[in-house]
């Protein structure tokens, strides 16, 4: 069956899709990984408890194929694949083996726990629109607004009610703002160690370790200071500039210039079953 024939969750005018489809917007994956693990509830619940550790990059995988669903595959696929993980989720359940900042030990955990979940999809779209503004384009307040409709959406899937989500972007900005001075984030050693590994060493062909290399300078210097500290990542005024610079190029005259094959992903999608 031919998936993309089939109406979807969103249509191709869509922000989620038109922000989604520019190929440097992967940048945000790692950045918005990193941020996830930074929570050390949501760490216990969505990374350690799951068995991510395990096999952590079968499950990135799984786990990017299933977001490419819902934002480019047909609707009922994608409620479909969406239930399941819901399912997934209602089963995990635990409490924290150590204290974590300061959550102390034997804090529960859930993986349907609406705070968590809203966590999770909060750093799907700062990270979207943070890499887009700074490698893309800049976007207009209308524009920042209907795509965290568009994730509203995408949250009301995996589990999330209306009013457990801001309605609008300024709400959302609140939100992280709030989060970010909240106290709750803390990065564990194991969490900066399995992390790190994860994100920043994955096994690539050896052509490509320069293609590595500037993606994790991008995903360092990307990083919301507090979560870049918490990490311990060094950061300073030069590599912020060698940054910008970088972004600069890509935004004015790589990204104009760059055919459209090349510029524009063409999404993998799952095969229905």
């Amino acid at each position: 069956m031919d998936m993309s024939t089939h109406p979807g969750v969103y249509d191709d005018d869509a922000m989620i899709r038109r922000v989604h489809r520019e190929q440097i917007v992967a940048l945000a994956g790692p950045r918005a990984l990193l941020m996830q693990a930074a929570h050390p509830v949501a760490f216990a619940g969505f990374f350690a408890h799951t068995g991510a550790l395990d096999e952590p990059y079968e499950r990135l995988h799984r786990t990017a194929l299933a977001v490419n669903l819902v934002v480019f595959g047909p609707r009922a696929e994608a409620e479909r694949v969406t239930a399941i993980v819901r399912r997934v989720h209602g089963g995990i359940r635990g409490e924290l083996a150590e204290p974590a900042g300061h959550f102390p030990a034997g804090t529960p955990y859930a993986a349907d726990d609406p705070r968590l979940l809203m966590w999770i999809l909060a750093t799907l779209v700062d990270s979207g629109i943070v890499v887009h503004e700074r490698y893309v384009g800049r976007l207009t307040r209308d524009e920042r607004d209907a795509y965290w409709r568009d994730y509203r959406v995408f949250g009301r899937l995996f589990g999330l009610r209306e009013d457990e989500m801001p309605e609008t972007i300024e709400g959302f900005d609140q939100y992280m703002r709030g989060m970010l001075a909240s106290g709750d984030l803390h990065v564990s050693e194991e969490a900066r160690r399995t992390a790190v590994q994860i994100v920043l060493k994955p096994p690539v062909p050896l052509h490509l370790r320069p293609l590595l290399e500037y993606a994790n300078f991008a995903t360092v210097g990307l990083l919301p200071r507090p979560i870049r500290r918490l990490y311990g990542f060094r950061w300073d005024p030069a590599r912020g500039l060698a940054l910008r610079g970088g972004q600069e190029y890509a935004r004015r005259v790589l990204l104009p210039l760059m055919p459209g094959r090349f510029r524009f992903a063409r999404p993998q999608l799952p095969q229905p079953a």
